[in-house]
């Protein structure tokens, strides 16, 4: 059953007399009455507010790029409009127009929303999970959102559709040589197959086989941050533990801005199921946790410029402005944007995580995107269904992927370096022990790979110790060997270690074990910390924790946090 039919009372819920008196304390304006069928507001408006239907009714309908319509449904009085965009003011992805009665309705801008959820407790409650709700319905529909038109299973629709996926954006793929319209439209508007993916996007922009951050550009993701105003807290990276330091920061008050240069959740957001983070027993998809901490930072202020590449951390002379403008500061932190731009903090978070590591196999990259991976969702897994497969690493995020794919696969090798208890979680080696068509090869690794025109055909596996070879007929190898720390956009300033990763506290030279790096006002946290856990419950615990040595840190230049 979808998420729609199962949940339908909590994702349209319809406010009492006393739910309605309270949420006008919140609006931000007057009633308003809309004639039968007048748009009240459309599809790709910018800063829309949220509408609670007083009289009559508002009928809202869906559209994806290529002008089909669908109704979702009719909101009535006590209804109100809108999904998770109207929390960040970022542009609808559905549209609504008057009944056929007319309609009275009260706006709730994105700022008055926020101050809702936090002034009215359980009015909030219901309220934040009727907007995400709609959100989960428009993905499972998948008819909401943008449209990719090309071949399914190339490189570049499994990198836009990936990138839309963990970003929380519906979307649909159509195959340019099976769908009519899809085909009609390729040949209609003469693109060669050089320029695929077409991308059609809500409002009807159409792009020609672009990336992430042209796609994200038309969507409306990214907040335009002032570059003038001094933020009290710049996030560079929105895995668990920045998002965690954006929660703790904004809900005490300070202005907050995350930045990152992919989407949210970093590498925890590709984990099929973490089953080890406190409070889920059943265990929590890494997509979903960070959803729901994105979410969260969205409720309590947070500014999410996401993707936004930062290429350097500058520090600024100290300048005096007049107090209360927003940009007062001593010593400002500037962090410069890739295209130009900046974004200006009183203190900078670190949390850049770390990237892949690619294994020495010689013509790996050419097969990345197009047979070898360096994450498990369920579009590889669909991908991959009934086929044999491979998958290299010895960690919990390798063993949490092999227990996903493991039930959809005809067969899995596990190629690890050292034995499993080394490295991995007791839990997860009993869990693959009982998996019937997992083969652990303990001690091996990929000598090669071999292609043909649709990508990876074969991997051939070395025994470390006998040095012997097996070669396997497969199309998909996945990557969890590690990372390496994104840090070397930061200044020579801030200590690393021979790995990279930047030192902080008393191994910075601050005096103290903090997470404080060697430069005031700029800390670091999550895996890109040298001496970190690599766990994401250390990654959260960290983000919370940053938030009171950053109060410290203003504390004792005589400012406190406004």
């Amino acid at each position: 059953m979808s998420s729609i039919a199962e949940r339908e009372h909590q994702m349209f819920p319809v406010l009492g007399p006393g739910e309605i008196a309270e949420a006008r304390r919140f609006a931000s304006g007057p009633e308003r009455r809309f004639a039968a069928g007048e748009s009240v507001y459309a599809i790709g408006d910018v800063d829309s507010p949220t509408w609670l239907v007083v009289e009559g009714s508002i009928e809202v309908r869906r559209r994806d790029g290529l002008n089909r319509e669908a109704r979702i449904t009719s909101h009535g009085p006590g209804q109100f409009t809108g999904e998770i965009n109207q929390l960040a003011g970022r542009p609808s992805i559905a549209g609504g127009s008057a009944g056929p009665e007319g309609c009275t309705a009260l706006p709730i801008d994105a700022a008055h929303l926020r101050a809702l959820m936090i002034g009215a407790a359980e009015l909030g409650e219901r309220v934040m999970r009727a907007l995400i709700l709609r959100r989960v319905g428009l993905i499972e529909e998948g008819g909401a959102g943008t449209v990719l038109i090309g071949v399914p299973g190339s490189p570049e629709i499994l990198r836009l559709g990936e990138f839309l996926r963990r970003s929380g954006y519906p979307y649909l793929v159509l195959d340019v040589s099976e769908d009519g319209e899809g085909r009609e439209l390729v040949q209609r508007l003469g693109v060669a197959p050089g320029e695929y993916p077409l991308v059609v996007c809500p409002a009807g922009p159409i792009l020609r086989g672009p990336d992430e951050n042209e796609l994200a550009a038309c969507l409306g993701m990214a907040a335009q941050i002032d570059p003038e105003t001094v933020q009290d807290v710049a996030i560079v990276g929105a895995g668990p533990a920045g998002l965690a330091a954006a929660v703790y920061a904004a809900s005490e008050g300070l202005s907050v801005v995350v930045l990152d240069c992919r989407s949210m959740g970093g590498q925890a957001g590709a984990s099929a199921r973490i089953e080890n983070y406190l409070g889920f027993p059943t265990g929590i998809s890494g997509q979903a946790l960070a959803g729901r901490a994105f979410n969260q930072a969205l409720k309590f202020g947070a500014q999410m410029a996401i993707p936004c590449e930062v290429e350097a951390l500058e520090e600024e002379a100290a300048k005096d402005e007049a107090p209360g403008s927003g940009k007062e500061h001593g010593s400002v932190l500037r962090l410069r944007l890739a295209g130009g731009g900046a974004v200006r903090a009183r203190a900078v978070v670190v949390a850049s995580g770390a990237r892949y590591r690619r294994p020495g196999v010689e013509g790996l990259e050419r097969f990345e995107g197009a047979g070898v991976s360096y994450w498990v969702s369920p579009i590889e897994a669909r991908l991959c269904a009934g086929e044999e497969v491979a998958l290299v690493g010895g960690g919990n995020s390798a063993g949490q992927a092999v227990v996903f794919l493991a039930p959809q696969v005809k067969r899995l090798h596990m190629i690890v370096r050292r034995d499993l208890s080394e490295t991995m979680s007791r839990y997860l080696i009993e869990r693959i022990a009982a998996l019937p068509n997992v083969e652990v090869h303990v001690g091996a690794e990929i000598a090669g790979l071999e292609g043909d025109e649709h990508g990876l055909s074969g991997a051939t596996i070395r025994d470390n110790a006998s040095g012997a070879l097996r070669r396997c007929d497969l199309r998909h190898l996945f990557l969890f060997i590690g990372a390496d720390p994104n840090s070397e956009w930061l200044p020579e300033r801030i200590q690393r270690d021979n790995r990279g990763f930047v030192m902080t506290g008393s191994h910075a030279g601050t005096g103290c074990d903090l997470l404080e790096t060697g430069i005031a006002g700029v800390f670091a946290i999550g895996d890109v910390r040298a001496g970190s856990t690599k766990r994401v419950a250390a990654a959260v615990g960290e983000g919370a924790a940053v938030v009171a040595q950053i109060h410290a840190r203003f504390a004792a230049k005589g400012k406190d946090a406004p």
